[in-house]
């Protein structure tokens, strides 16, 4: 079939397969992958085989019990696992050719992190890191509002959650292991950067206190000369929590608007991971960015005393 005179050819569906099985991947990735007009849904595979199987069968897509042979059937890969487990089999999708779209963090070691943006790079892949703040209807417009503007003297976000407060209503992701052992710091932490690198440039100093419960708080300076404050927890009283980020400067305040729909913003950061496959240009949360987060993460548990 030839196309019309004067029409462009459709660019073929990035077979995109899937990697993990949790809420996360059953909610948001898995519709996501299915729904897009150019993705095509190239299989699932999972730690848990009875689970890879289900997801796969819900979507009528192949599962497959060999993580290299989903990679030699894709494009790309869209993970949905810890981060720990993200790291290394990322380096090997990169390997296989495949582009990433990253969950984050990318990892919780900054070594492991940086080995994933260097396999991208070295194989000429595109990434993504899916900050979810940043591909969010609303937020994400806003923050590139933001990042035009000058003047900004400093900023503050706050994330405070009930996850693991004693008595509050449960949560899916309660259970999660990685969650556990490496809370809201790590959980949350990475969207907090997401949204103040930038508009207030790259971090190049971080003091991290302890608070009440899991609270981490961090105070960050940034390129521009900017300061930001930080505070995060899993740990926070049902009235008390809630997310927010402000900016301040010459022009007064900007608060980031609310926000929901995590398939709306999964479906975004398909688009962008299709952007950068399609034109060669890196996206500003490719895994390089998704490294620097990392590492001031690293730092800032470091100072926190390592896993709380």
């Amino acid at each position: 079939m030839t196309n019309a005179p004067g029409t462009a050819a459709r660019p073929a569906p990035l077979r995109t397969g899937l990697l993990g099985t949790g809420p996360w991947a059953v909610a948001a990735h898995a519709p996501a992958l299915a729904a897009h007009p150019d993705v095509e849904f190239a299989g699932v595979w999972g730690r848990r085989p009875e689970a890879a199987a289900a997801l796969a069968a819900e979507h009528s897509v192949p599962v497959y019990g060999e993580v290299d042979e989903l990679f030699a059937a894709c494009d790309a890969v869209a993970f949905a696992l810890p981060p720990d487990v993200q790291a290394p089999l990322a380096i090997r999708a990169a390997a296989a050719g495949c582009h990433l779209l990253l969950d984050k963090p990318v990892a919780t070691d900054a070594a492991h992190a940086r080995e994933v943006a260097d396999a991208a790079e070295r194989a000429g892949v595109a990434s993504v890191v899916f900050f979810t703040l940043r591909f969010a209807p609303g937020p994400a417009d806003w923050i590139e509002r933001q990042a035009k503007l000058d003047g900004w003297f400093t900023g503050r976000a706050h994330w405070l959650g009930t996850l693991f407060t004693p008595g509050a209503e449960p949560s899916r992701y309660a259970a999660s292991p990685w969650r556990r052992e490496k809370g809201a710091l790590w959980d949350v932490g990475p969207h907090a950067l997401s949204v103040l690198v930038p508009v207030l440039g790259e971090v190049t100093s971080v003091t991290a206190a302890p608070g009440p419960g899991d609270t981490a708080h961090l105070i960050l300076r940034h390129t521009s000369g900017a300061s930001a404050t930080v505070t995060l927890g899993f740990t926070a009283p049902e009235a008390a929590a809630g997310v927010g980020v402000e900016f301040l400067g010459k022009r007064g305040v900007a608060a980031m608007p609310d926000w929901s729909g995590a398939d709306e913003s999964f479906a975004a950061a398909l688009d962008a991971l299709l952007r950068a496959v399609r034109e060669g240009v890196p996206h500003p949360c490719d895994a390089g960015f998704g490294a620097r987060v990392t590492q001031v993460l690293a730092e800032a548990e470091r100072q926190l005393g390592g896993g709380r």
